[in-house]
């Protein structure tokens, strides 16, 4: 899903000490793999923002990521091999981002990387390039064009393999099948967010819907949001998607309910998840809103939905069912870094890692993602959607997010088309 950030240039900036570091033993019964090198043990860096303007919203990363090494401790034939976690701050920068990549690599020396951060395409050519010979397991929601870089084959999109440059019909064939006529869009000025808004509009009129309102420059953040409403209303518009962040969203669709639209679908590219429902203001304000999922809801049972929900529960204290936004990214991201381990063998090199992770075809986090990934494939995957360009969509009533059996998942295919910008 697009996590709209500010965009800057990525400037090189000295090697700094950033981060925190954590610790997390994992022993368990022994499994094969061959090597020459001493690989029983390994440090794993995590590039997440710790600090700064995006930080609120991966507050869980870590937790997730050491709740999935935990849960891995305890499951038959486990690797016998030791994990160092080793927290890096991207600063809410693309330059802090840089900063702690080169960290990790150069001085913690890592084994591989889990970058969960709006902020990565400002390490991304560091990462491909001078750092190749590391594995990057992450989450791209950054938008990126590391991620579609085929020389850059250490990096392994956990989201699927993500262009906002295409189009898929899932969004105008989901609106059409709830009666919309005319679809409306607001985003950001940043590449994920603007291409996944622009990217609904024509998905719409592939499927038959007229265009409505649409602004893409909408300052990072903003909650005066009164002349987008009205422009909303004046273009008759009776679906609208928002990748925007959730203050921004709820605050464009409050304005609609107090102008009297009455919307058939209004969807937001984020806000599902634990940390909503710990704001009694935002649980108010997004009554009835819709909420698109790349992957699979835990209200949609699957097992790995089971097991990341208990797995949070048991050995990160989480007191609900339902995980955050960050902590599911980091235990999907750890996932995908044990899959490979799986394939490569519990004593396997970067190199041997980084092979077996390109061949995969067969991971979806234990049915939380709707179809398997296929490693070796790039831009498979349009903005806001998750595998096979398919996604879900939970609504909120009261404080349970309920899945619309309509996009249980709603699965489309790619379009023959590009953004329009």
């Amino acid at each position: 899903m697009p996590r709209p950030a500010p965009r800057k240039t990525p400037l090189a900036t000295p090697l700094t000490a950033v981060g925190a570091a954590g610790v997390l033993l994992l022993a368990a019964a022994a499994c094969g793999g061959e090597s020459g090198a001493d690989t029983s043990s390994a440090k794993i860096g995590v590039l997440t923002s710790l600090s700064g303007s995006a930080s609120a919203g991966f507050t869980g990363i870590q937790d997730g990521v050491k709740a999935r090494l935990a849960a891995y401790k305890e499951e038959p034939g486990a690797c016998e091999r030791d994990f160092e976690v080793v927290m890096a701050d991207d600063t809410s920068t693309p330059q802090g981002a840089l900063s702690a990549t080169q960290k990790l690599v150069r001085q913690d020396k890592v084994f591989a990387v889990l970058p969960n951060s709006s902020f990565f395409f400002g390490a991304g050519q560091y990462a491909g390039t001078q750092a190749k010979e590391t594995p990057f397991v992450g989450a791209g929601f950054d938008g990126g064009k590391q991620w579609l870089n085929e020389d850059y084959r250490n990096l392994f999109n956990a989201l699927g393999s993500t262009d906002y440059e295409k189009v898929a019909s899932t969004m105008g064939d989901y609106w059409k099948s709830l009666g919309g006529t005319k679809a409306a869009t607001v985003s950001f000025d940043t590449a994920s967010s603007s291409g996944a808004a622009l990217a609904s509009v024509q998905s719409a009129e592939h499927a038959g819907l007229k265009r409505g309102y649409v602004n893409v420059k909408v300052p990072f953040g903003s909650k005066d949001v009164g002349s987008i409403v009205l422009g909303i209303k004046n273009s008759g518009a009776d679906v609208l998607y928002l990748p925007v962040t959730p203050e921004t969203a709820f605050a464009i669709a409050g304005g609609l309910k107090r102008a009297g639209v009455e919307m058939k679908s209004v969807l937001l590219a984020t806000g599902y998840g634990a940390d909503l429902l710990k704001s009694e203001p935002a649980v108010q304000a997004a009554q009835g809103l819709n909420f698109v999922s790349p992957a699979a809801p835990v209200e949609v049972p699957t097992a790995g939905g089971k097991a990341m929900s208990e797995g949070l529960q048991k050995h990160a204290g989480s007191t609900s069912s339902l995980p955050s936004f960050s902590q599911s990214l980091g235990w999907q991201t750890t996932d995908l870094l044990l899959h490979g381990l799986k394939k490569a063998g519990c004593d396997a090199t970067q190199e041997q890692l980084i092979d077996a992770l390109r061949k995969s075809k067969d991971w979806d986090a234990g049915g939380l993602h709707p179809k398997p990934i296929d490693f070796s494939q790039y831009g498979t995957v349009a903005g806001s959607h998750g595998a096979g360009n398919c996604f879900y969509v939970t609504t909120l009533r009261g404080k349970r997010f309920v899945p619309d059996p309509k996009a249980k998942p709603a699965c489309g295919t790619l379009l023959d088309e590009k953004v329009k910008r």
